[in-house]
């Protein structure tokens, strides 16, 4: 016949997520089989040891999870830490807090139960591979629908127009484009229109001969000649001149341009890919930009969607982005709290993706520890209340429902106030609240 103890020993060793107890003093008092695995080490070796010898989770000492369930009386649920196995490797672990009681409901210990995420990890980096092109993440419709396109759009030597606003990747869809082109052994050469005067839009377009005008020393080369057997990239193509767009049309046309002060005609196989955060139909329309030149600049067309209608995709591009700071400072940054993903979910984004990135490596400077906090974000993104009452176990959606709904009562439904309090803007808000299925109670 099993005592009690056996008999819990075998429960929890049919367990697959490793679980171990602890006493009041941090002392480990019951260690399953799966837990040994995980971490490597025995149960013999475990019993009676501090959970920081045998566990060694990168949160043992400057942020315990144990501790904090013990002293806030909360538990935690699935925070991505990493532990040191026995082997000295580094695995990444979700783990999962509880009190420990006896029968007269007296606290005696804590109890922490954790999963290897090992192999979530490699599904998770084949699931992206499927959600990615180059360096362009996103599960959106719309994007994934683009990353289909984008092989065979690069095969072909069209031209291509990206439409999108600022910050949303334009550059990065047309290097992509060029990476996966027949002339990827070429250059790529980027030229942002917008921010060229036009009296030398033009000269740093197509280069100028020596003499051209007064300060003309010497020839000098255009973006042109110096994207030769490679890809030029136009950049706010919508914000150049109309003696500009002329040259241009000819390029298109006949593949051919002659530099300031030449006479000679030079080719060109140049692959034009421009991009615009402007509406080209309505500067045609107003004669602000030609159309023939529309006509053949949008041969193919791509347009990107600003991330206030792709939310979905924050969370991965979110991982995406402290992989990539990781990389670049040596960080193990393992990811975020749900207070701070919640007021990414809650911010509109006006500067995109591009905006979003500035904000996770400002969190990376401020950041202490291994996950971003709020205090962490830019202070824009952080509500104006200062708080969110954020739930464990809840969807990104339901978060963010919660926190709407939340400061909704707070504010007796006035959304001026409400929007006011959250830092977004009143149309924002009430887009939400459409998109939320959020209803205002009749009473």
């Amino acid at each position: 016949m099993y005592s009690l103890d056996r008999h819990y020993q075998i429960i929890l060793d049919s367990i697959a997520d490793g679980v171990f107890t602890v006493n009041l003093d941090w002392e480990i008092t019951s260690f399953n089989a799966a837990a040994e695995v995980i971490t490597g080490i025995s149960r013999q070796e475990a019993m009676g040891r501090p959970c920081f010898e045998v566990y060694r989770a990168n949160v043992c000492e400057t942020g315990c999870v144990l501790r904090h369930t013990m002293e806030t009386k909360s538990p935690i649920e699935n925070m991505p830490v990493h532990i040191i196995r026995a082997d000295k490797k580094s695995i990444p672990i979700s783990v999962n807090t509880a009190l420990l009681k006896n029968e007269a409901g007296q606290i005696i210990g804590g109890v922490e139960t954790f999963r290897d995420l090992t192999v979530v990890k490699k599904l998770r980096r084949a699931l992206l591979k499927q959600q990615s092109f180059e360096d362009i993440v996103s599960k959106n419709g719309e994007m994934v629908k683009l990353f289909s396109m984008l092989p065979q759009i690069a095969e072909s030597n069209s031209t291509v127009l990206i439409q999108g606003k600022s910050g949303t990747g334009k550059e990065i869809f047309a290097r992509a484009i060029h990476n996966s082109s027949t002339q990827r052994d070429g250059p790529f050469v980027a030229v942002n229109c917008g921010a060229l005067p036009d009296n030398l839009c033009e000269s740093e377009l197509f280069g100028y001969k020596a003499g051209a005008f007064t300060d003309a020393k010497k020839d000098k080369p255009g973006r042109f000649s110096l994207a030769q057997d490679g890809s030029i990239f136009l950049d706010e193509i919508g914000d150049i001149s109309q003696a500009v767009q002329i040259r241009l049309l000819r390029v298109l046309e006949e593949k051919v341009y002659e530099p300031l002060g030449s006479t000679k005609q030079i080719k060109t196989n140049a692959r034009v890919i421009a991009a615009t955060h402007r509406d080209m139909e309505k500067l045609v329309q107003e004669g602000r930009f030609r159309e023939d030149l529309y006509f053949r600049i949008n041969v193919i067309k791509m347009v990107l969607p600003p991330l206030c209608e792709r939310r979905e995709d924050i969370p991965l591009l979110v991982d995406h982005f402290i992989q990539h700071f990781n990389d670049m400072t040596g960080r193990k940054i393992v990811g975020m709290t749900q207070e701070a993903m919640a007021a990414l979910m809650l911010y509109d984004w006006p500067g995109n993706v591009r905006e979003l990135e500035n904000a996770i490596e400002h969190a990376f400077v401020l950041c202490k520890g291994e996950l971003i906090r709020l205090k962490c974000l830019p202070e824009q993104l952080i509500p104006k209340n200062g708080s969110m009452l954020v739930p464990t176990g809840l969807t990104l959606k339901e978060i963010e429902k919660r926190a709407i709904q939340q400061a909704l009562e707070r504010n007796r439904w006035k959304k001026v106030a409400t929007a006011r309090e959250l830092g977004i803007d009143k149309n924002t808000l009430r887009r939400k609240i459409h998109r939320l299925g959020i209803m205002e109670p009749l009473i």
